[in-house]
């Protein structure tokens, strides 16, 4: 059994949606356990299960170019798990939200791959090509804003979670299931 943990910040509900598609791709993995942290939830007993998860996936919305200040305070409270490299070796991945086309995703997940990095973790990215880049291209592709790095998604400042695009969704799932079977490989 691998143990995924998914610990994310949303603001505005539509992170919670791709953390939930990210829980959706890795429970379809045979053997894979997924678990939902909000960061505001995060408690001892959560820090405990961390430490023997096999893969976390990290997931915020992109605030003014940067992970939002909930999750930043998450990453800095995991001070005492970087001191004794707890998460050393283990699978890690990252998502993101903002309401821009760009609005500066990369760069979130740059901070969580340096963040995973820092801690001595495994970074997993997408394994699928960017999508609706030619002229036969749409929306409704997969990886339609084109990341390597991990799932991005973009939705409207103007409308609710529920209006996520399914194609962002499912990029999400996808970068899921990749780091399920990533974990479940290297755990033998």
């Amino acid at each position: 059994m691998s143990k995924i943990a998914i610990v994310f910040h949303s603001g505005f509900g539509h992170t919670a949606r791709q953390a939930q598609a990210v829980y959706d791709g890795a429970e379809s993995v045979a053997g894979a356990e997924p678990t939902l942290y909000p960061v505001e939830s995060i408690d001892e007993s959560a820090w405990a299960e961390l430490t023997v998860a096999d893969a976390i996936v990290f997931g915020a919305p992109t605030y003014m170019g940067s992970v939002s200040a909930k999750f930043k305070e998450f990453m800095d409270a995991s001070s005492k798990a970087w001191f004794t490299q707890a998460w050393k070796d283990k699978v890690a991945g990252g998502f993101t939200t903002s309401a821009s086309q760009s609005g500066d995703k990369l760069n979130s997940l740059i901070q969580m791959m340096v963040y995973a990095n820092q801690h001595g973790m495994i970074w997993v990215g997408l394994d699928i090509p960017p999508g609706n880049n030619n002229s036969k291209g749409s929306v409704n592709d997969l990886n339609r804003l084109g990341s390597f790095s991990g799932a991005m998604a973009q939705a409207n400042v103007d409308e609710g979670a529920e209006a996520m695009l399914d194609s962002d969704l499912k990029t999400a799932a996808r970068l899921g299931q990749r780091i399920a079977e990533v974990a479940k490989k290297l755990r033998g």
